[in-house]
């Protein structure tokens, strides 16, 4: 094979795994895992049904990749901190995080929100094993910076749920948010204000001010 067909190969792998990715998103949040199909999935990518089973494999196996993939982007932001970065700045940066894939990726947050509220079925083995490993060694940052002085010693653990909470309840409970405030949308102008408010008062409850408020 030549280095022109293994590019074309890999460029219409790569095209063709994203297609299934946004079309299995759509049909999950829709119909739920038992009321998604791989046929439908297939459909909405626009693909043969053969095809999206040669890329993932199983329903299963897609779905769960739907899930760990949005808990992946939610927590990129925390991978490389250590105990020298300034506390404040890490934080404030992942709540902005945060409520930007809240606009950009509601569907996927959805999703999530509807495995855990089933009891997380299809997560159990990634929640008590790669997910807890994950926050214990954040946790065991932000205690640090507490050790010296830099934040209050808040319970790091409650603050991760707290942070992953407010951020998100802007895609699970849309529906209220856009009830109670009578809209039909939220605007950028609504999401910048809401992110301002998250960083100024998760921020101070943790004995730190944002650059942005300072």
């Amino acid at each position: 094979m030549t280095a022109t067909s293994v590019a074309e190969s890999t460029a219409t792998r790569l095209r063709n795994e994203k297609a299934i990715l946004e079309a299995a998103e759509q049909i999950f949040a829709q119909h739920g895992y038992r009321g998604a199909s791989v046929q439908a999935i297939a459909e909405a990518a626009g693909l043969p049904k053969s095809n999206v089973l040669y890329y993932v494999g199983s329903k299963q196996k897609l779905y769960v990749t739907l899930l760990e993939r949005m808990m992946a982007r939610w927590n990129a932001m925390l991978d490389d901190i250590s105990v020298d970065d300034d506390p404040a700045e890490v934080l404030e940066a992942f709540i902005r995080s945060k409520m930007q894939l809240t606009r950009d990726h509601p569907r996927g947050s959805r999703l999530f929100a509807a495995e855990v509220l089933g009891g997380a079925p299809f997560l159990q083995e990634y929640l008590r094993g790669e997910l807890r490993d994950w926050v214990e060694a954040r946790a065991r940052v932000f205690e640090q910076w507490a050790e010296r002085g830099l934040m209050d010693p808040v319970d790091p653990v409650w603050l991760i749920f707290l942070i992953w909470s407010s951020t998100q309840h802007y895609a699970d409970f849309e529906a209220q948010v856009l009830g109670i405030t009578d809209r039909t949308q939220l605007s950028e102008e609504d999401y910048q204000r809401i992110t301002e408010f998250l960083c100024t008062v998760i921020l101070k409850g943790c004995g730190v001010t944002a650059r942005s408020q300072g």
